[in-house]
C-alpha cells in the first residue's frame, strides 16, 4: 500500500505555515504523514509569520529547484 502512495504522491501543496513553526518543520511533519522523502518547499517564512508555504511533492520537486 504504502508503495502505491509514494507513486502517485505528485504536486503542489499550498499550506498554511502557523507563527512558531519553521518552513523545515513543516516539511518535516509533511514528510511524516505522507510517507515520502521526496519533498520540499518554494521558499522560506519567517517562524514568526503566519503565511503559505508552497510545498513540492514527488516530481514536482523538480519545479522548485
Amino acid at each position: 500500500m504504502n508503495e502505491i502512495r509514494k507513486q502517485y504522491m505528485n504536486g503542489i501543496i499550498n499550506l498554511k505555515k502557523e507563527a512558531g513553526m519553521t518552513s523545515h518543520d513543516a516539511v518535516f511533519k509533511l514528510r511524516k504523514i505522507l510517507g515520502t522523502k521526496k519533498i520540499g518547499h518554494g521558499g522560506t517564512l519567517d517562524p514568526d509569520v503566519v503565511g503559505v508555504l508552497p510545498i513540492a511533492v514527488g516530481k514536482a520537486t523538480r519545479m522548485v529547484e
